[in-house]
């Protein structure tokens, strides 16, 4: 097996020029005592400095490839359009600082437990960005998009199906939603088969952006992915909306005038894509005003003097997927896989337990990551215990768990074949670009091997972000394993990842507690806060038991923010937003 003074060396030729080598060479090649200090962050940008007429705000969109440019809700699957339409597209509903759903939005709501149902009361006069009337009919034409036999997103499933005649509308023995009642312009009744507590949740049970029917009802629903009224004159609900767009490099963002809360201070936000290597450098000459920041590079850019950095637990879960089986595309079910490679729970667990998430964390993200031992992010307070569960660092266990289960080194070469005797490769997969990956996946490969695993990259490469995403969802054989984020948003439900039915379980992770555990996360016993919280945790204990994925970490979202830039506020719950963001000088502060 590998000698273990070969990961340092490793990591110190890998770090070179990512501002941390002084941290690892203080380690000494001790890789199992290392530990970050969580740091903390304000979330507000003030300033007492008079603000400018109107201006151009630039934002770094911090990506490594190019951009869809799908900007709809209902058909985007792409981070970094969704970090798009944080400008053009609003949920009707607002949400507090635990999200929970408020009634200081564009729509209010009645929930009655007993008839099952949600009623939905627009406000008066709201409107498309480009002045056409926003009634509730948005609302039901994005049910019956989402619905038909004919989408092509990714957002159908259980959560939908909930719905009183959605699932007979899906499978076409239904020209109408009867479950979904206008009444008139402003006001929509939606009835429910099962009373799910995702109903209280922002980003949860009730789906929130409309849908523009007076645009895209004479699009075929099968053809309105690749529409250009989505790609390149979209229309939406928030204070800004696109003017121009250069396919996959930027966009012009211009006030809409017609916003609900009144037109924005600023004139345009022009987003420019930028890639990790480069955005410090911008940010450092005062090129942008706003960019999300790499973790790896913070030592880099805390102290520039013309930037202030706030910073908010990102609702997301970094973590090592294990393909366990594949999708039947026509039931839509997923099918577990007992004979596959990574079928034994004890080699997944090995896996886990060689991996240092601690040192990882204190080494390349200065305390602006931590390990996670579970799979809901710890903003959503009380889901998971903090202490009971998770993966440790422990090779000793690791090599005792593949060596129990019959994992054997029978060749003499250094790596372990299976209990059949039969080679064992392991392909790992991971996304090109972000945050230290390569970094990060060559440690993880060069832990694997110390506990004799022949693990090596997919592809022999890192792959481009919507390449990587079309292999898992269309389960290419050449992934065994995959490191990738799981985004909850504001709703920690764990059903549309881990669904028996899901397409975005990509795992293929398929048992009969899990079924039964989410049916209960889903009903309405769980209305009650202890129970549900119970549950959740009885189901993270589950994922360490069987472990179809490791969570790895959790993250902190690092703004920096030009000091130009006046009443940015990244804090969850916020009501107020880009709409009352100003600058307090024409040229960006250098």
């Amino acid at each position: 097996m590998l000698n273990k003074m070969i990961v340092p060396f490793l990591l110190a030729t890998l770090l070179t020029g990512c501002g941390n080598k002084d941290i690892l060479l203080e380690t000494d090649g001790d890789l199992s005592n290392s530990s970050a200090v969580i740091q903390e962050f304000d979330t507000v940008m003030n300033s007492d400095a008079p603000a400018i007429a109107g201006g151009v705000l630039k934002y770094a969109l911090v990506a490594e490839s190019s951009f869809q440019g799908i900007f709809s809700p209902v058909f985007s699957e792409d981070s970094y359009d969704e970090e798009l339409m944080g400008f053009s597209h609003e949920s009707i509903f607002s949400y507090d600082e635990k999200f929970q759903l408020t009634q200081d939005g564009m729509a209010t709501f009645v929930r009655n437990e007993n008839l099952k149902t949600v009623s939905i009361t627009l406000r008066d006069n709201l409107k498309w960005s480009d002045g056409a009337a926003l009634t509730v009919d948005d609302i039901l034409y994005a049910y019956e998009v989402i619905g038909h036999p004919d989408y092509a997103g990714s957002l159908y499933g259980a959560t939908f199906a909930n719905i009183v005649g959605m699932t007979a509308y899906h499978e076409g023995t239904a020209d109408t939603i009867v479950g979904i009642e206008v009444l008139d312009d402003t006001h929509l009744t939606i009835a429910f088969e099962e009373w799910n507590p995702s109903l209280m949740q922002a980003g949860g049970a009730v789906w929130s952006q409309p849908l523009p029917r007076h645009q895209l009802e004479s699009i075929a629903v099968s053809e309105m992915m690749n529409a250009l009224q989505l790609r390149e004159q979209p229309v939406g609900t928030g204070p800004f909306r696109v003017k121009t767009i250069v396919p996959g490099e930027s966009v012009l963002f211009e006030a809409n005038e017609y916003y609900w809360k009144g037109k924005p201070k600023l004139d345009n936000i022009l987003v420019e894509v930028v890639g990790a290597a480069t955005v410090v450098s911008e940010m450092e000459a005062g090129n942008y005003d706003i960019a999300i920041m790499p973790a790896s590079s913070y030592e880099r850019y805390k102290d520039f003097d013309n930037i202030t950095l706030l910073g908010r637990e990102e609702l997301a879960t970094t973590y090592i997927g294990f393909k366990l089986g594949s999708q039947d595309i026509e039931s839509g079910n997923n099918n577990l896989n007992l004979s596959s490679k990574m079928a034994n729970a004890a080699l997944r667990q090995a896996m886990a337990y060689a991996l240092d998430n601690e040192f990882v964390a204190a080494v390349l993200f200065d305390g602006l990551q931590q390990p996670a031992n579970a799979m809901i992010p710890p903003a959503f307070e009380g889901f998971s215990e903090n202490e009971s569960m998770g993966f440790s660092y422990d090779p000793v266990k690791a090599v005792e768990l593949l060596d129990e289960a019959g994992y054997l080194d029978k060749d003499g070469d250094g790596f372990r074949e299976t209990p059949d005797g039969e080679p064992l490769k392991i392909s790992f997969a991971a996304v090109a670009g972000g945050d230290a990956t390569e970094t990060v996946v060559a440690y993880y490969i060069q832990q694997w091997q110390e506990i004799g695993l022949d693990v090596s990259l997919a592809t022999g490469r890192l792959i481009e972000y919507q390449k990587f995403h079309d292999m898992l969802a269309s389960d290419s054989p050449a992934i065994d394993v995959y490191q990738a984020t799981w985004k909850t948003g504001m709703d920690p439900n764990p059903t549309e990842m881990f669904g028996r039915s899901s397409s975005l379980n990509y795992t293929r992770w398929t048992n009969e507690k899990n079924d039964t555990l989410l049916d209960q996360i889903n009903a309405e016993a769980t209305l009650d806060e202890n129970a549900r919280m119970e549950i959740y945790r009885e189901w993270q204990a589950l994922l360490f038991e069987e472990v179809p994925v490791i969570p790895t970490f959790w993250r902190t979202q690092i703004f920096a923010v030009n000091n130009r830039v006046k009443n940015f506020n990244i804090r969850y719950g916020a009501t107020r937003g880009w709409e009352t963001i100003e600058l307090t000088s024409e040229d960006p502060i250098r």
